[in-house]
C-alpha cells in the first residue's frame, strides 16, 4: 500500500472534504482528489461516496481511517521525535476513566502529568460503561475489574476491596435483626451482605433506607448517621482510622483491581509509556492504604 496515498486518504478522511484538506495542508485538491483514486483503485474498494456537496466515507472507508489514521499519526510524532533527538511525550492523549477514580484521583493526576509534559493535551472522559478504543478514538482507558479483550492489553494498578461500615452510634445487631442500609443504585443486594471478620463469616440482614447513585454520596451519608454501607476501604479508611465510622468486616467476594488498558499494539506512543510511568510512580505498591493517602492528601 502505497503509504503517501493512505496519508492523503486520512487528511481527505480528517477534514471531510478534498477543499477543506488542500487548504489545510496547502496541497492541490486536483493532487489530493487523484491520489485518493488511486488508492481506491490499488485497494478495489470505494472509501468516499461522493456527492454534488456532501463527501462520505463508505463503510470500508471508515474502516480503513479508524484502523490507519492513528498508526500514521504515531509516524508522524517518532518523525518529529528523531528530528529532535529526544523522544518527547506530545500531543493529544485521550483516556476514559471510571467515575469513583475520576471524582477521586484522576483531576490530581491529570494535572501532575500536565504540569511534567506541556506538550501533551490530556483529554479525560468520565464515564463507567466498556468504551470502544479504537471506534471511539481512545489512546488509554481505566476500568474496574474488565472482562477479557484479546485486542487490549494493560496492567493493573491498584488493588481495593469493599468493606461493610457504619456510623459508631449504631450497633451491629448479631440476632438476624436488619440494619439501616444506604445502598449505591435503584437496585442491589437489598437482603443480606455476607461478610469475613476475624472470627469467621457472618450475615448482615439489611433493610434499605436510603440509595443514591454515587459511591461518594453513600459514604457521606453513612457519616451523616443514617446506616451502614458496602464502600470500598481506600474510600473510608481515615474515616476508620478517625473513629468516625467502624469496621463490620469484609464483604465476601473478589477483590477490586483497577487496570489500566491500551491496544495490543508492538509500538507504545511514548505520551502512552509517559502516563504508565506516571501512574506507577503515584501508586508504587498499588495498595488501598496508597490510593487512601492520595485521595487525603
Amino acid at each position: 500500500m502505497d503509504l503517501l496515498a493512505l496519508a492523503d486518504f486520512n487528511l481527505v478522511a480528517r477534514h471531510e472534504g478534498f477543499g477543506r484538506a488542500a487548504r489545510a495542508a496547502s496541497r492541490p485538491k486536483a493532487t489530493l482528489s487523484r491520489r485518493v483514486a488511486e488508492l481506491e483503485a490499488s485497494l478495489g474498494l470505494r472509501l468516499f461516496e461522493r456527492g454534488a456537496r456532501v463527501l462520505r466515507l463508505t463503510q470500508e472507508g471508515r474502516a480503513l481511517y479508524e484502523r490507519t489514521g492513528r498508526l500514521l499519526a504515531e509516524l508522524d510524532e517518532a518523525a518529529v521525535a528523531m528530528a529532535s533527538g529526544v523522544d518527547r511525550p506530545r500531543g493529544r492523549l485521550r483516556i476514559s476513566a471510571p467515575l469513583l477514580f475520576s471524582q477521586t484521583a484522576m483531576g490530581r493526576l491529570a494535572a501532575e502529568f500536565a504540569l511534567k509534559f506541556p506538550e501533551v493535551r490530556l483529554d479525560v472522559t468520565t464515564e463507567d460503561r466498556a468504551v470502544d478504543m479504537v471506534e471511539e478514538g481512545y489512546d488509554l482507558v481505566i476500568r474496574v475489574n474488565p472482562d477479557p479483550d484479546e485486542s487490549l492489553v494493560g496492567r493493573v494498578f491498584l488493588n481495593d476491596r469493599l468493606v461493610v461500615v457504619a456510623p459508631p452510634a449504631l450497633g451491629r445487631p448479631f440476632d438476624g435483626s436488619p440494619v439501616p442500609a444506604v445502598l449505591r443504585g435503584s437496585s442491589g443486594p437489598d437482603g443480606a451482605w455476607v461478610v469475613r471478620t476475624p472470627t469467621g463469616t457472618s450475615r448482615i440482614v439489611v433493610d434499605p433506607v436510603l440509595r443514591l447513585s454515587s459511591l461518594l454520596m453513600v459514604r457521606d451519608a453513612v457519616r451523616a448517621g443514617v446506616g451502614a454501607a458496602r464502600l470500598p476501604v481506600s474510600l473510608v479508611g481515615h474515616d476508620l482510622k478517625a473513629g468516625r465510622l467502624v469496621l463490620w468486616g469484609d464483604v465476601e467476594g473478589p477483590d477490586i483491581s483497577l487496570w489500566t488498558l491500551y491496544p495490543s499494539r508492538r509500538l507504545l506512543s511514548a505520551r502512552v509509556s509517559a502516563f504508565l510511568d506516571h501512574m506507577k510512580a503515584a501508586f508504587p505498591q498499588g495498595t488501598p492504604e496508597e490510593l487512601g493517602a492520595y485521595i487525603e492528601a
